[in-house]
């Protein structure tokens, strides 16, 4: 017979699968936790995922001229071009710069 109790058990090393599922879990719902909290907008406020490129605020508040311009764009109120064209001009005057652009 050829068991794991005729060979003195599993010995001490058993215990290990406890912690380890232990740490599982415990990752699991660390990184639940972490979405959910970033998709309800997190302790920063703001809404939505936020990368490390953009600040603790969030870069245009409800009243900004951009705001209202893509609120215009969406509905429906200027064209793609339009919008596009004024959005250009709004980013020079605000201090942004595209990719292309100097820094």
């Amino acid at each position: 017979m050829n068991t794991l109790a005729f060979h003195g058990g599993p010995g001490p090393w058993i215990l290990l699968f406890p912690l380890f599922w232990a740490a599982a879990v415990l990752g699991v719902v660390t990184v639940l936790r972490r979405t959910v909290r970033r998709g309800r907008g997190g302790a920063g406020g703001g809404g939505g995922f936020r990368g490390p490129w953009q600040g603790a605020r969030a870069p245009h508040d409800d009243q900004s001229p951009i705001a209202l311009l893509g609120r215009r764009f969406a509905t429906g109120e200027i064209d793609e071009d339009e919008y596009w064209r004024r959005l250009s001009v709004l980013d020079e005057q605000f201090g942004r710069t595209g990719k292309g652009g100097p820094a």
